[in-house]
């Protein structure tokens, strides 16, 4: 009996064995391909893990081809820009001198050709030093060497070098630059510590010019564009009549080269300029309310950022950098006790900006905040 029931347990072990040997390889591929399917999201998830990961993060990783693809066009295309700059000016004086000039001499009385002359002079030599220094004048780098005595808040990831409070990398110069602002390529520089008065200041007088250019020759732009008009409607007149071969009809008068190269330079100038004066007048006026607030165009990025972060918590946002709206522009434009705002802003002067923007005054504000801001 015994061995009856021996004999019994053993078949049955051996056939429950049997079994699950069966079970470990019939489900053997599948166990292992799960397992590696976790270990690979773990994989994933520590290489790409970051606490401060949000929408905008994601977004500047899928646009990063777009971003390395617009920094390269515009580091090769800056010459371009500047020459097309340089053009488009120079035209627009060439027409000036040749074609409306001689006809103010004219035709305007002495006290309108004198205001002229002045004034537009004056515009242009103010256009020309202020492009020339926004271009020639380095924006201003902190300094390379990892021990230095730099006031750094961060270390730059692309430089791996010291970072001073407001100062960002250029990823168009491949190196951080002093209170940036933005990479202009009608520069081909960047806009910076150094040289954010002079690029400020060629958009100022810029569309000043532009805007007299546009009003002073309002007149004569309706004039030339009637005559346009009226040429189009001779040429139609000429070909109808040379289709049906009436050559007994006295032709149409033509215009001269000359006069048709007048009526199209001066409509060209006024469409230049008038386009012109928008486009760059919206510009002027979006970095003039800019230096109001004391901050810069990255600057206001990241204090819309950092306020709504404080409102969350019920807190209320003080730019550290804000010495209110006239000492934000005394500040901006080097103006002091010592140095009047007429010598250096009516006239063309190359006084260098308050400080060597490797540190910065902050005005008094809850540490909180102001630690928050360092640290961007």
């Amino acid at each position: 009996m015994r061995t009856r029931r021996w004999i019994f347990s053993a078949v049955m072990r051996l056939l429950l064995r049997c079994l699950r040997i069966g079970q470990r390889h019939r489900f053997w591929p599948t166990q292992k391909v799960w397992q590696l399917w976790l270990y690979g999201r773990l994989c994933l998830r520590s290489l790409l893990y970051n606490s401060f990961t949000d929408s905008d993060t994601v977004l500047d990783a899928l646009f990063e081809p777009v971003y390395w693809l617009v920094d390269h066009v515009t580091r090769w295309f800056g010459v371009v820009f500047v020459a097309l700059v340089i053009i488009l000016t120079s035209s627009v004086v060439c027409i000036v001198y040749v074609c409306l000039l001689p006809l103010i001499l004219r035709t305007y009385p002495l006290p309108w050709i004198f205001w002229h002359f002045i004034y537009g002079h004056w515009n242009l030599v103010m256009i020309v030093f202020h492009y020339y220094m926004a271009i020639t004048t380095q924006p201003g780098y902190p300094p390379q060497q990892s021990k230095s005595d730099v006031a750094a808040v961060s270390i730059c990831k692309k430089c791996i070098a010291p970072k001073p409070a407001r100062s960002h990398h250029c990823s168009i110069c491949n190196r951080c630059v002093l209170k940036m602002d933005h990479h202009c390529p009608w520069l081909n520089n960047c806009v910076g510590h150094f040289n954010h008065r002079y690029f400020f200041s060629f958009c100022l007088f810029m569309t000043m010019g532009c805007i007299y250019s546009s009003i002073s020759g309002w007149d004569m732009f309706w004039e030339a564009y009637a005559a346009i008009e009226k040429m189009k409607l001779l040429a139609k007149e000429r070909l109808q009549m040379t289709v049906n071969q009436t050559y007994g009809q006295t032709p149409p008068p033509t215009f001269t080269f000359h006069q048709r190269a007048f009526h199209k330079s001066v409509v060209y100038a006024w469409v230049l300029c008038s386009s012109v004066a928008l486009a760059l007048g919206a510009l002027m006026i979006w970095h003039a309310v800019l230096i109001t607030r004391g901050e810069t165009s990255i600057e206001r990025h990241i204090n819309r950022k950092e306020k709504k972060r404080l409102q969350k918590k019920g807190k209320v946002f003080r730019n550290p950098y804000s010495y209110g709206p006239l000492g934000n522009w005394k500040e901006f434009l080097g103006v002091d006790a010592n140095r009047h705002w007429v010598t250096r802003v009516l006239l063309p002067s190359t006084h260098p900006p308050k400080g060597t923007g490797l540190s910065w005054d902050t005005t008094p504000c809850v540490p909180e905040q102001k630690t928050a801001l360092l640290a961007i």
